[in-house]
């Protein structure tokens, strides 16, 4: 365990990717504030109880693996739909570990929705109709949040006149948008909108930023007819554990991605 010279924000850190790079950037010494939301989804026969299970954890249990390997860590349960939070994160954060340098947009106000009108999707999980309820709960957390963190993040840095940071986003999708759960595509187009924005704009403050898509990822919701859909599918390759996305996260947070920016890292 290297010395906390570093502090991150992750959110979405209580479990899956967002679990996985708090723990790895614990590991490489980073200081870091797990935020989370528990949420309790509906049940839905297309989706595992596992992954439900997972949306009800907090992010304690990460804190205390991190504690236990000699790291420094604490979660702060906050709702990212409230325009206040990103504010009161940094707060927390400068407290009671230090200016942050990092910062790791994972959370995602997950919800599928679509235009034609149908129960399920193919993998047998449930659908709604795009509706306003749909689409600002997810650009509250998806949009609105990234932006606001990455704001307050920039405002911060210049203000202690620092002169290096990172920010990775998260995203989903591509140029066709995401079929079936089409808000949480749009909302996440945003997020890389604005992240590649940042990259441009605060270069000059020594501060990169990235998008990481991730490829299918194992948080507790895959299921056979999922890994079925990727076995056959010519676009994605893996199923990958959260582990492995994390890895990637955490070497774009580190000294050595100093030259990588403004780019989406699609990973298959």
């Amino acid at each position: 365990m290297k010395s906390h010279s570093r502090v991150a924000i992750v959110t979405g850190a209580n479990y899956g990717i967002g679990a996985a790079v708090a723990q790895s950037l614990a590991h490489d010494g980073v200081s870091v504030l797990c935020t989370y939301l528990r949420v309790d989804d509906l049940v839905d026969p297309g989706i595992p109880e596992a992954y439900r299970i997972n949306r009800r954890r907090s992010a304690n249990e990460v804190v205390e693996r991190i504690l236990a390997a000699g790291g420094k860590a604490i979660a702060v349960e906050a709702d990212l739909s409230d325009p206040n939070v990103p504010r009161q994160l940094f707060d927390t954060a400068e407290a009671q570990l230090g200016p942050v340098d990092i910062l790791v947009n994972n959370a995602t106000g997950w919800v599928q929705d679509t235009f034609v009108p149908r129960e399920h999707d193919r993998f047998g999980r449930r659908l709604a109709p795009v509706t306003a309820q749909t689409w600002e709960q997810q650009f509250r957390v998806d949009a609105m949040a990234p932006a606001l963190l990455i704001a307050e993040f920039a405002r911060r840095h210049r203000a202690r006149s620092a002169a290096w940071g990172r920010i990775v986003g998260l995203s989903s999708g591509g140029d066709m948008g995401f079929p079936e759960e089409v808000s949480y595509g749009a909302a996440k187009a945003a997020q890389v909108n604005y992240t590649m924005s940042a990259a441009l704009e605060l270069a000059g403050l020594g501060i990169t930023a990235n998008v990481v898509i991730p490829p299918v990822t194992d948080t507790g919701w895959v299921t056979d007819e999922v890994r079925d859909g990727v076995a056959t599918s010519s676009t994605l390759f893996h199923i990958a554990a959260p582990d492995q996305v994390a890895d990637v996260i955490a070497y774009l947070a580190s000294e050595a991605a100093w030259l990588i920016t403004g780019n989406v890292i699609t990973l298959r």
